[in-house]
């Protein structure tokens, strides 16, 4: 084997010039072949799963013999580019889940090929201190002041469990005077509670159980007809909690759940959570972006009031999954997950001024995300970005309006933010059962993807199977979804 070589073909990017031609032929050609690939407006190009799996079929997914750079190149370009989700396509508008923006997949480029790893100052000089900087940011723009913190995270899921986990561990050291990082859970465990939505994101239940609370100890709160939480559900339930013997120790605001982008009122969950000693956690995964128009950010409210606030990228932002934060409005909080190793994070490289991010970190290897963020705060600017997420929610209320003065559709609510629940009707006259409507709607969802290329969500309201559109796209317009209701009423009186 040669020094930098297998089998003929370079192994990495290294100051060899022939190595350097290899990685730009390599990358150019790649990216020219995705830019062909999407030769449609299309969200996708419609084939079954059966067809899928046929289509993808190469033999033997480790041959005896590597078939090299040029052949693999070629094998992307047939087997697996035509048949993506194209995200970027004004016809995708299923899941949080959107298209990226054209600086963060060159950040994802520079990232994946320097491979930082987040944990240690020494594995990622530069990217630590870029890191450290769009935390400051971060906590600056939701309203965070001195002694503030955060780390980039995978995103909602990981983010939310590091807020319930910081909570656990303050109400312990602070109202009980006892340490969970060294001596487990306390004897009362069994008892302690925390509050949410009932439609609130299933990150909670999953959380509770890591943290060994097991999923009885989440209390699902009613919602109003706004898809908010009830706040006078809300008190009584803690109260009642009190009265019973258990412990409230932490209550968590939705900013935008996962199907409506329903918005909890956090000025009141405070005042309760003020009143009973709990910590306050903000999941705003989802409509954490809209801080960032400046015509709607008043919508999510004062979220400084939060102890901690889950903040996704790869939603309303518009970058490559995976990107999120967890913000913490006092620092030491984090003290929780701190823990040194000899061999990454020595307590005197740290007194020398050098940062190890690890120590804040439910992970340790980790991917250095913050240059995203970096890039795009730095391309768009607050100009650009309040352009684009008020794009958006603009086009749900649009959808919405257009919804309600139709009689063929049905709506849940008038959304907050970019997501529109409806479902359609039956044609005029033409009687038919809960049931039926439910595979109607079913029907053509379906008939959307696999006849039309198009893809939307599907989900369910008071039992009752509904359709939803999720609006992250900036370049959707009002003509355009106009034209996907009347291709719904089209398949819905086809299917």
């Amino acid at each position: 084997m040669q020094n930098n070589q297998v089998c003929g073909e370079y192994l990495f990017l290294t100051e060899e010039d022939d190595a350097k031609k290899t990685y730009v032929d390599l990358i150019s050609k790649t990216a020219a072949d995705i830019a062909a690939s999407i030769d449609s407006t299309k969200a996708y190009v419609g084939l079954s799963p059966q067809e899928l799996k046929e289509k993808i079929q190469v033999g033997q997914i480790l041959p005896e013999r590597g078939k090299g750079l040029e052949s693999v190149s070629g094998l992307l370009s047939e087997k697996i580019l035509p048949y993506f989700l194209r995200t970027p396509s004004t016809d995708y508008m299923a899941h949080l889940h959107g298209p990226s923006l054209l600086e963060t997949l060159a950040g994802e480029l520079v990232l994946s090929t320097f491979n930082q790893s987040m944990d240690s100052w020494d594995q990622s000089p530069v990217a630590t201190e870029i890191e450290v900087e769009v935390i400051n940011t971060l906590c600056q723009l939701y309203g965070y002041g001195a002694g503030s913190d955060g780390v980039f995270t995978s995103g909602g899921s990981q983010s939310n469990l590091m807020g319930l986990m910081l909570a656990r561990d303050w109400f312990c050291n602070t109202k009980l005077n006892y340490d969970v990082k060294k001596l487990g859970l306390p004897e009362n465990y069994r008892k302690f509670r925390i509050y949410t939505s009932a439609i609130s994101h299933f990150s909670m239940e999953k959380g509770s159980h890591l943290l060994g609370l097991g999923y009885d100890a989440v209390v699902k709160v009613p919602v109003d007809r706004r898809q908010k939480m009830d706040m006078d559900a809300f008190r009584k339930l803690v109260e009642q909690d009190v009265a019973q013997g258990n412990i409230p120790f932490c209550a968590v605001a939705t900013i935008g759940t996962t199907d409506y982008g329903s918005i909890d009122d956090v000025v009141e969950m405070h005042k309760i959570c003020q009143e009973h000693g709990m910590w306050l956690h903000a999941d705003a995964a989802y409509g954490s972006g809209v801080i960032m128009s400046l015509g709607y950010k008043d919508r999510i409210g004062p979220l400084h009031l939060c102890d901690s606030i889950t903040v996704d990228f790869h939603k309303m932002f518009l970058m490559p999954i995976s990107c999120g934060a967890y913000l913490v409005k006092d620092g030491k909080n984090f003290e929780t997950l701190t823990l040194h190793a000899d061999y990454l994070n020595r307590e005197e490289d740290e007194e020398d001024g050098y940062t190890n991010l690890v120590g804040k970190s439910m992970q340790t290897t980790r991917r250095f995300d913050a240059l995203k963020v970096w890039l795009s705060f730095q391309t768009r600017g607050q100009d650009g970005w309040s352009q684009i997420i008020s794009t958006c929610i603009q086009n749900a209320t649009h959808l919405y309006n257009a919804i309600s003065s139709s009689q063929r559709f049905e709506a849940v609510t008038e959304p907050e933010i970019s997501s529109v629940v409806f479902r359609v009707l039956p044609a005029e006259g033409k009687a038919a059962s809960n049931e039926e409507i439910d595979e109607l709607n079913k029907k053509v969802r379906r008939a959307l993807i696999h006849q039309e290329g198009v893809v939307i969500g599907q989900t369910v309201f008071d039992g009752k199977v509904y359709l939803k559109f999720t609006l992250l796209n900036p370049r959707i317009t009002y003509e355009k979804l106009d034209g996907m209701l009347d291709l719904i009423q089209s398949l819905a009186d086809r299917v």
